[in-house]
Formats: structure tokens, C-alpha cells, sequence
């Protein structure tokens, strides 16, 4: 399967009228890593419009979530639909062995978005983060090279992080839309009726402090994953603490205002965004390896990974050492291949 000489230039297009945000940071990842990524964020951001544009009714969004998984079918199979994104799928199926249950627990939940799923309480939401962020965290490692599972498991953490500080970002904006995120037995603990207040979204010191919670939650999340940045390769290093410390900075100024995300969106400045990358670049230092289970609920989705035979590339062969290493390694997934089958 090959893709057209267009369909890269397509995906960037496509990402700089719709994802403004990833076609600038993309620029901090090396060449090697942006090419890939942008085709990930190309299927992603299409995949995310196409649920979102039909899922103002059930019958909608099932039908949007059909018509994706059956590209996905098609790509799989080595025989994407005619169109870049859909070919860009394909190749790093191919090339980086992405396994089908990370593309599809995204679109899992995308159509959870378009149905206005509440969720009751964090591991809840944590399982809708696992799905939306988490797998993005992860399928950005495997693009990078990285299947260890430790860092892996730190790749979910990040995602998960950022979705929750998305999501204390978004309270009022989310409210205002007919979507609530916040945990509904937290809020219950808070004395707020979740109803009456999607009726009337205001800011109270109770509100302030479940998001305060959240905010607790995703800077544990941001911690644990500090030692998966340092294990990346060196080249790209700095592309994912800079999206690190943004994010993480984006919790900061919530926090600043006190958890209140209702009256006003919280917005960081120009000269704090620079701050917070030269911090997050500062400490791209090598950290010890987290070896910390990943979150219970993306447990079964990371053991889909590690068995997912790659492609590796040959070794210049004047390197005997490597071309040494290269074999074994090649005759050990052969032999596990062959292992899962006779399984089956």
C-alpha cells in the first residue's frame, strides 16, 4: 500500500485549517516523528468531526461510527478508502504496527461525546479519557519507536492528564453546550444538583472545589508521567514536555482564579506560555523509570500493544553488533507470531 505524493501535503492542510494548535506544536517534533503525526491527528480530527456532525441523534452517530470502523476495516486490511487520510492510516498500520483497538477505542469515545454521556463517578471519567486522550498518548510512543510498556503506560497518563485539564478548562463552555464532565458524585458530595445547574451554570465555592479535585487528579497524572518524557528518544523530548507544561499550565491558571471556569475561559498569557516551556524544557533531565501499572482503565487496552509485531528496520549491516541484536530480535517476534497463532 503507497501513499500519493499529495496525501501528506493534504493531512497538513487539513491540520492547519482545523487543528491550528498541533500544526504549531508539530514543529518542536522531529521530522522523522511530524510526518507520522500528522497523519494520526489527520484521521483523528476527521474522525471526530464526522461523529460530532452526526451526533445530534443516536441513529446519527451510529451511523457516523459505522462508516468509520468500516475505514478502518479497509485500512487494516491494507485497502484504505481513495482519500489521504484514509491512506495515511494504512501506512502506519503498516509501519508502525498501531493495533485496531487503540483507532477504535477513540472513535468509542467521540461517540460518547456525541451522545452527552455524563459519567458518575472518576473512574468513569477516566475511562472516557483513556479512550479520547489516553490512546492518542500512546499512539504518538508507538510513532516515536517506544512499545516498552512502562513508558507506554506513562504516554496514557499524559493523555489522560491533559484531557482533565481540558476539562477543568471547559466547565462553563461544556455547561453552556448541554455537557458536563465533572465527576456526578462529586458534585452530589458538593451539594450541587447536577440537573439545576446545567439549567442555570454558575460559578460557587463548591464548584470551584470539585474542579480543584480534578485538578489534584491530573497533576498526580502529570507527575507519574515524567519519567515516560524522559525515556523518549532525545529528538523528541522536548516537543512533549513543551505540550506538558502548556497544558499543565492551562490547570494553573484555573486554579489562579479559583476553580472558576464558569464566568470566564482560562486563558494563559503570552509570557506564561513561555515561561512554562522553558520549564518544561529545563527538566527533560533523565528521570528513573516509573514502572507503575498503567490506570486500571486502560489495563486490557496497553496489553493489545506490546503483542503487535513491527516492521523493524534492518541495520546498517557493516554494524555487526547491531545486525546481531537486529536478528535475534527478528527471529523472537517470529517465534512469538507463531506461538499466538497456534493459540488461536
Amino acid at each position: 500500500m503507497h501513499m500519493r505524493l499529495s496525501d501528506a501535503a493534504d493531512c497538513r492542510a487539513l491540520l492547519r485549517s482545523g487543528s491550528r494548535s498541533f500544526a504549531a506544536a508539530s514543529l518542536l517534533l522531529p521530522a522523522r516523528v511530524r510526518r507520522p503525526a500528522t497523519l494520526l491527528y489527520a484521521f483523528c480530527r476527521v474522525a471526530d468531526d464526522a461523529i460530532d456532525g452526526q451526533g445530534a441523534t443516536a441513529a446519527g452517530g451510529a451511523a457516523a461510527l459505522a462508516a468509520l470502523r468500516h475505514r478502518l476495516d479497509r485500512a487494516y486490511a491494507g485497502d484504505p478508502l481513495p482519500d489521504p487520510v484514509d491512506r495515511g492510516l494504512a501506512l502506519l498500520v503498516t509501519r508502525h504496527g498501531l493495533p485496531r483497538a487503540l483507532p477504535e477505542a477513540l472513535l468509542e469515545g467521540f461517540a460518547w461525546d456525541a451522545a452527552g454521556r455524563r459519567y458518575a463517578t472518576l473512574p468513569d471519567l477516566t475511562g472516557y479519557a483513556v479512550r479520547v486522550a489516553g490512546t492518542v498518548g500512546v499512539m504518538m510512543a508507538l510513532l516515536m519507536g517506544v512499545r516498552r510498556p512502562e513508558l507506554l503506560a506513562r504516554a496514557c497518563d499524559l493523555g489522560i492528564a491533559m484531557q482533565f485539564s481540558n476539562i477543568a478548562r471547559d466547565v462553563g463552555e461544556d455547561a453552556r453546550a448541554g455537557r458536563l464532565y465533572l465527576p456526578l458524585d462529586w458534585l452530589a458530595e458538593a451539594g450541587i444538583d447536577a440537573e439545576a445547574w446545567l439549567a442555570r451554570p454558575v460559578f460557587t465555592p463548591a464548584l470551584g472545589a470539585v474542579v480543584a479535585r480534578l485538578l489534584d487528579e491530573a497533576a498526580r497524572l502529570y507527575a507519574r508521567a515524567d519519567p515516560g518524557i524522559a525515556g523518549l528518544p532525545w529528538a523528541c523530548r522536548p516537543g512533549i514536555a513543551a505540550a506538558r507544561a502548556l497544558y499543565a499550565g492551562i490547570g494553573q491558571e484555573v486554579r489562579r482564579r479559583g476553580g472558576d471556569s464558569v464566568s470566564g475561559r482560562a486563558v494563559v498569557p503570552g509570557p506564561r506560555k513561555a515561561a512554562l516551556l522553558l520549564t518544561g524544557l529545563a527538566g527533560l533531565r533523565r528521570a528513573a523509570a516509573d514502572l507503575s501499572p498503567p490506570v486500571p482503565e486502560a489495563a486490557a487496552l496497553l496489553a493489545e500493544v506490546t503483542p503487535w509485531p513491527v516492521r523493524a528496520a534492518a541495520p546498517r549491516w557493516h554494524d555487526i553488533g547491531a545486525r546481531t541484536a537486529w536478528v535475534l530480535a527478528l527471529f523472537e517476534r517470529l517465534e512469538r507470531r507463531d506461538l499466538m497463532q497456534r493459540g488461536r
